[in-house]
C-alpha cells in the first residue's frame, strides 16, 4: 500500500512539473531564442567582433555574385540579426520574424556546401569549430518550429487525453 503511495505522490509531482513546462516552456524557448539571435547581432555591429563575421561576409558575397562587400554585408546581417532577436523577445510579427529567421538559418547553413574545407577537419564527419557553430543551427531552427506551433494560439499538451478508458499517461507505460 505505501509503494502505491509513493507512486501516486511521484505521478503527482511529475504531472505538476510538466504541466509547468508545457505552460511556460514555448516562451521561455522564444524568449531565449530571441536573446540568442540579438546577442549574436549586436555582436556583428562591431566589427572583428563575431566570431562568424569572415564566414558569413564571404559567403554573403558569394550569393551576392560579389555585389556585396564584408564592409556592407555584416551590418545587414546584424539588423537583420537583431530584428528577429527583437520581434522573438517581444513576440511580435512572429509570422514575419520567423521567415526572416528560416531564411537566416537557410544562409547559415550554405558554407557547409560552399567552404567545406573550412567547415570540417575531415569533411563531412568531423566539423572545426566555425562548423560547429553553424551545425548547431539545427537546433535554433527546431526551436522555431516550435515557436511557430504557438503563432495561432498553440500549446503544448502536459499530457494526451485518455484513449479507449485508458488514464495511464504514455510515458508510464
Amino acid at each position: 500500500m505505501r509503494a502505491a503511495g509513493l507512486t501516486d505522490s511521484f505521478r503527482s509531482v511529475d504531472l505538476a512539473i510538466v504541466r509547468w513546462m508545457a505552460h511556460f516552456g514555448p516562451t521561455l524557448l522564444r524568449i531565449s531564442l530571441g536573446i540568442v539571435f540579438l546577442w549574436f547581432g549586436a555582436l556583428k555591429f562591431v566589427p572583428g567582433l563575431s566570431p562568424a563575421e569572415e564566414l558569413a561576409t564571404r559567403t554573403m558575397g558569394v550569393l551576392s555574385t560579389g555585389h556585396l562587400t564584408p564592409a556592407m554585408a555584416l551590418p545587414i546581417l546584424a539588423s537583420w540579426e537583431s530584428l528577429i532577436g527583437l520581434g522573438l523577445l517581444f513576440g511580435r510579427g512572429l509570422r514575419l520574424i520567423l521567415l526572416l529567421l528560416y531564411v537566416q538559418m537557410a544562409g547559415t547553413m550554405i558554407p557547409l556546401f560552399l567552404f567545406p574545407n573550412e567547415v570540417f577537419a575531415r569533411v563531412p564527419y568531423a566539423p572545426t569549430l566555425e562548423g560547429q557553430y553553424i551545425i548547431k543551427n539545427l537546433v535554433l531552427i527546431s526551436a522555431g518550429i516550435v515557436v511557430g506551433a504557438t503563432v495561432r494560439g498553440g500549446a503544448m499538451v502536459p499530457e494526451p487525453p485518455p484513449r479507449h478508458g485508458r488514464e495511464t499517461p504514455r510515458g508510464d507505460r
